[in-house]
C-alpha cells in the first residue's frame, strides 16, 4: 500500500481539480458538483482551506491545473 499523503499534497491535489474548473468557467457543472464535494470528503479537507491554499500558491495551483510547471522565477522563490 502507497504512503498516505501529506496535508500540503492533498490540499494542493483539490485546488488543482478546482482550478482546473475554474479556468474552464465550469465550477457550476454537474461533473464538478459531482466529483468535488467527494474529493474534499475523502482528503477529509474543507473549501475554505483549499481556496487559502489557493491564494497562497496561486502560480504554481494555475500552472498545474494547466498542466505545465510555474516560471523559473516561481520555482526558486524570487
Amino acid at each position: 500500500m502507497g504512503k498516505p499523503k501529506g496535508l500540503k499534497d492533498k490540499v494542493f491535489t483539490a485546488a488543482v481539480l478546482k482550478m482546473s474548473f475554474r479556468l474552464r468557467g465550469d465550477e457550476q457543472s454537474p461533473a464538478y458538483l459531482g466529483v468535488y464535494p467527494g474529493v474534499l470528503r475523502d482528503l477529509e479537507l474543507d473549501d475554505a482551506e483549499v481556496e487559502q491554499y489557493i491564494d497562497d500558491n496561486r502560480d504554481a495551483v494555475e500552472a498545474a491545473a494547466r498542466g505545465g510547471r510555474p516560471a523559473a522565477a516561481d520555482r526558486t522563490g524570487s
